[in-house]
């Protein structure tokens, strides 16, 4: 009962003071608001690469080069950290691989920097991909026009994205025209499905990529093949976790027991990309937690004011039987249910705001009780710190003292 004598007094108090009680409130939004809208995008991004694993009936295992596996630059940009070092995976690796009697299909990546030149048309920004005529049954990659190249297509010829599509050739129908990388002349022979999906687990934006034969790519490596990744596909009743230690104890053995190389299954291949987008929502969300430690600073000072106002009330209270910590509470669950409200409005702000910010992203947010149960605590825990104060200062005034206060 005194709780709910609490929660009635508090009300009575805010509600006499709206204005200021409000634009508090707000504070508080405002930086839980920050902090959710962060979240929900830093989940959203990962939550997408997971579906794209799901998606592959959980038979897909990645080998990265360990060297590589260990920057964070090479979730980003993998060609510019290639022009500073050289991979540890090698055809030999592919092809030890393909004998696992577990294994279905191997497809390695390989990324080229380079110009495209087309009637007149220069493209820079862009990733052309070098790899086996099974990569797009093991990584799914759907091709809308054409066909993908094979085994029986001569090495010029190239399947490219449907944006570079446009971009290059000013058309999304581009079959039978040629392009020019590094002086050497492709055929287009095929047009990828457009994804929307720049963030995947291959570090590929394929509706801007270009994808041409191993053979053609080792041609821009003086006739070596600088493989980034390597994408297995295990039998379709094989678990992939024993298909994942097979690829590791082949290559470490190939690798004469240097471990530069890492092995990835499952939502383990997500990890990387997930790891990046952590640390910069952290760093993004400590930005962000400034607004809430002003937000709190403001229930503080709203909260001091109304002790200094209310002097002859916690007089009085006192005087008929009131203890400090009935007086401590009184004051605390004001903080609280300023900070609660704040907490309360600046979730659905925060929703409202990661779906508005998502509509120029290509990914959707996504909200986890992990979430709920962070906007919940910073704004019981900004109530409790900046509010705990006010409410003992009030509590240890003296009842005489206090009565003798008229205003």
């Amino acid at each position: 009962m005194m709780l709910f004598d609490h929660m009635e007094n508090a009300y009575r108090s805010l509600r006499s003071n709206r204005a200021r009680s409000i634009l508090t409130t707000l504070g508080i939004a405002i930086g839980v608001g920050s902090v959710v809208t962060i979240l929900a995008l830093a989940t959203g991004v990962t939550s997408v690469i997971d579906r794209q694993i799901e998606a592959l009936d959980g038979n897909l295992a990645v080998v990265r080069p360990g060297l590589l596996a260990k920057d964070p630059n090479a979730i980003t940009s993998p060609v510019a950290q290639n022009s500073f070092s050289t991979s540890s995976l090698t055809e030999a690796d592919v092809e030890a691989i393909q004998k696992i009697d577990s294994v279905d299909s191997v497809a390695p990546i390989m990324t080229i920097d380079g110009r495209l030149t087309a009637d007149n048309h220069v493209v820079t920004h862009n990733v052309v991909v070098a790899t086996t005529p099974s990569f797009t049954s093991v990584s799914q990659l759907p091709v809308r026009d054409g066909q993908f190249i094979d085994n029986i297509t001569d090495k010029d010829t190239a399947v490219i994205g449907s944006q570079l599509a446009i971009d290059l050739f000013g058309t999304d129908k581009p079959i039978g025209r040629t392009f020019v990388l590094r002086d050497q002349r492709f055929t287009v022979i095929g047009i990828l499905k457009q994804t929307n999906d720049p963030i995947n687990y291959n570090n590929i934006d394929f509706d801007h990529a270009a994808i041409v034969s191993l053979e053609a790519g080792k041609t821009f490596h003086q006739g070596r093949a600088q493989i980034q990744q390597i994408n297995v596909r295990s039998k379709g009743t094989t678990d992939i976790g024993s298909v994942a230690k097979a690829i590791s104890d082949t290559l470490s053995q190939t690798h004469l027991g240097e471990d530069d190389f890492s092995v990835a299954s499952g939502k383990d291949i997500a990890r990387p990309t997930s790891k990046l987008f952590t640390s910069l929502a952290q760093v993004m969300v400590s930005i962000a937690a400034i607004s809430l430690l002003v937000g709190g600073i403001g229930i503080m000072n709203i909260m001091l004011v109304g002790v200094a106002e209310r002097t002859r009330e916690i007089g009085i209270r006192k005087a008929v039987g009131a203890s400090n910590a009935n007086i401590v509470w009184q004051f605390l669950m004001e903080s609280l249910m300023i900070s609660l409200l704040g907490g309360a409005l600046g979730y659905f702000l925060g929703y409202i705001a990661a779906f508005v910010i998502s509509t120029f992203l290509y990914f959707a947010p996504s909200f986890t009780w992990n979430t709920v149960a962070a906007a919940l605590a910073m704004s019981v825990g900004t109530g409790v710190v900046f509010g705990l104060y006010p409410a003992l200062r009030a509590s240890r005034k003296d009842t005489i003292e206090s009565l003798r206060q008229y205003h």
